[in-house]
């Protein structure tokens, strides 16, 4: 049987996080496996109420989990590395990264209770690493965190690029340039690119995208033409924007204090892998609550309204002794993501009723996106001629555009959404497997199915509240009518004034009198029966139908 070289997304494929990619290379069946990433998402209210975190079910690598040779983490963004600590232990196999991702990865382990010594950090090219029938290769490139990687994968069917998250950005003030020169040779080497699977995030973008060195000039101007305290959020891994907002910051006379965990987490692992160089000394909260206004700049996590972060709560009044006063300036060097607007349009204005004055990145001058827009994915194509390409990171939308264009230029392209599994062996991708594949979430420090039910009650008890109803039987199955009504999230008052649960009751009592004997006997009857009527009489008088717990409490003679 002839061997292959597959490619199967687990997550990130069809959406924007949650990265996690499985290339194979074997006989059909018996691949030896690698995994690229392994990422989370975040919950939402609408969609995954109280769940913190989301992640891939790694079931079918589970199974598969004899084949799986080895993990290698791009970079270190949390859709990229995040549920690392969470499933390690369903795969426990090596971990390769470069130094600051794998220092990052090494505090995911740790927290999670497993031996960071499973990361191996490994230099960029020409170092090479050898698993099984891969020979990988760390490449860097620009993107918004330091140490960022796209990965050679050299095979026994030829080159896969698989380029992580990427931009071309020649000055990017902390990290690595991207360098088409050495791009070039890799490309001439050997037969050339057999695959390039890359990242399709800013495909629509049709302008080119812009280097992190041109913020600078704007925000010290920013920074110069305010009068009082001055605060700033971006997301805590954007080391090269902190460094940017410190040093203006620092030219403007005022003193830095970095508010968050992830913040300081970030700078601090920065500084012992040496990535980041000459960041400006910071000060404590304390120390900044008792300087002058005009001589502090805040640097505060929480750029995508996170209620627990640092710029919600000084949104909110005060935050380890520090509170903003009219007057004050609130800069957001971020993007908003998509589903987040609302999360931080409430920061905003909560800031706006204090008299703070919001400014945001909407027209460019103080953020630059990480990812390679429309022409700068087309020149990567024209710089390594691949003769396929697999477009990743990204939604439908973007993957199908990204095939298209590939297309369009005679390239073979497919698209792969998770689940899907291509061999990339002959001229053409070709699909050959479905995979089922899902959702874990992390519900607090459980974690769970997506599909268990959980989150789903959830919205069915947000959307239609909660009816509690308790009925005594006696030890002669003789059932006491008065039935015990308790509602939660609904009004308490039917249209005609009366008490709702009271009403319920009432209508309960007439039917549980009536009850026939062989009802009675039976909870599952007599459960049906009862949230059927509590949910009618309801519907009657509010035009809602609850969620319905019968607890049915059965009295035993001595």
């Amino acid at each position: 049987m002839a061997e292959r070289l597959i490619y199967l997304p687990l997550g990130g494929a069809g959406e924007i996080g949650m990265n996690a990619y499985v290339y194979g290379y074997g006989q059909p069946g018996r691949e030896r496996l690698i995994l690229i990433d392994l990422g989370v998402s975040f919950g939402d209210m609408d969609s995954s109420p109280g769940i913190d975190l989301i992640m891939p079910d790694l079931t079918w690598l589970e199974q598969n989990r004899n084949r799986l040779d080895a993990i290698f983490i791009t970079h270190g963004h949390e859709d990229h590395l995040g549920a690392l600590g969470h499933l390690y232990g369903r795969l426990n196999v090596p971990i390769y990264a470069r130094q600051f991702t794998g220092a990052l990865c090494r505090l995911k382990l740790e927290e999670a209770g497993h031996s960071p010594s499973v990361v191996n950090i490994t230099g960029p090219r020409p170092e090479v690493t050898q698993v099984g029938p891969f020979t990988v290769q760390f490449v860097p490139v620009s993107h918004s965190i330091p140490e960022s990687a796209a990965l050679i994968i050299d095979t026994p069917a030829g080159r896969v690029v698989h380029t992580g998250d990427f931009k071309l950005d020649g000055t990017p003030v902390v990290g690595d340039p991207f360098d088409p020169i050495a791009w070039h040779g890799i490309a001439a080497e050997g037969t050339g690119i057999k695959v390039l699977a890359c990242d399709s995030t800013n495909i629509f973008s049709t302008h080119p995208g812009r280097s992190e060195a041109v913020l600078a000039n704007p925000i010290l101007e920013w920074v110069m033409a305010q009068k009082n305290m001055v605060v700033a959020t971006t997301f805590a891994s954007n080391i090269a924007r902190l460094k940017t907002l410190s040093e203006a910051a620092i030219a403007g006379g005022r003193k830095v204090c970095l508010l968050g965990r992830a913040m300081r987490k970030m700078v601090a692992v920065g500084l012992e892998t040496g990535v980041l160089t000459d960041f400006p000394e910071t000060i404590g909260p304390e120390e900044a609550a008792n300087l002058p206004r005009k001589q502090v700049m805040l640097l505060a996590t929480g750029s995508q309204g996170e209620r627990r972060a640092a710029s919600a709560q000084l949104s909110r009044g005060r935050y380890l002794g520090l509170q903003l006063k009219e007057g004050d300036s609130f800069l957001f060097s971020s993007k908003t993501i998509p589903g987040n607007e609302r999360s931080v349009g409430r920061i905003m204005n909560a800031l706006s009723e204090i008299g703070v004055d919001v400014y945001d990145a909407d027209d460019g001058l103080y953020h630059v996106s990480g990812h390679a827009n429309r022409p700068d994915i087309e020149a990567l194509h024209e710089l390594l001629k691949p003769e396929i390409v697999i477009p990743m990171h990204g939604e439908h939308l973007h993957l199908r555009e990204h095939v298209m264009m590939a297309r369009g230029k005679g390239i073979a392209a497919e698209i792969a959404t998770n689940g899907t599994m291509l061999d990339l062996t002959g001229d053409v991708p070709r699909i050959v497997d479905q995979v089922e594949t899902g959702r874990l979430y992390l519900d607090g420090t459980v974690l769970i199915g997506a599909m268990d039910g959980i989150a789903r009650d959830r919205i069915r008890m947000a959307l239609n509240g909660h009816a509690l109803v308790s009925v005594i039987v006696d030890e002669d199955d003789n059932v006491l009518p008065d039935a015990w009504v308790e509602l939660m999230g609904l009004p308490g008052r039917t249209r005609g004034g009366e008490d709702l649960g009271a009403h319920i009751e009432g209508e309960l009592a007439e039917f549980l009198e009536g009850a026939d004997a062989r009802v009675v006997r039976n909870d599952a009857k007599m459960d049906e029966a009862i949230r059927r009527i509590t949910r009618q009489v309801a519907m009657e008088e509010i035009g809602k139908k609850p969620e319905v717990t019968v607890i049915i409490s059965r009295l035993m003679g001595e």
